[in-house]
């Protein structure tokens, strides 16, 4: 998948957790790739260090949100016209943000 993202696309930057049993390439010491250089931080930081140091928590945040807004609004337009297709996405994620406050619990920290 790097490979043919790099070829593609070089400059794009790939967040994607290595395997579990993932070892580095042979030119990890001289030319590192983007692989290698995740490798390299989950070794030195952790799985949880690389998450946050390489912004997949906010990627899998976006993830989980596109995937509510499919489940309940849908994943088609139903708006013909480019002037309605602009506002439609705004009034649906309007609506969900007020039911997500509707349903939002009131919690209150526990020493």
């Amino acid at each position: 998948m790097y490979t043919a993202l790099n070829e593609r696309h070089p400059d794009a930057k790939v967040i994607v957790p290595p395997r579990a049993g993932a070892v580095l390439s042979s030119t990890a010491d001289t030319k590192p790739s983007q692989r290698d250089r995740h490798i390299q931080v989950i070794a030195e930081r952790g799985r949880m260090g690389w998450q946050r140091t390489s912004g997949y928590n906010a990627r899998a945040g976006v993830e989980g949100t596109m995937s509510r807004y499919k489940r309940i609004i849908g994943d088609t337009l139903r708006s013909h016209g480019q002037p309605s297709q602009d506002v439609e996405p705004r009034i649906a994620i309007d609506v969900l943000n007020r039911m997500f406050d509707l349903g939002r619990p009131e919690s209150v920290r526990i020493a």
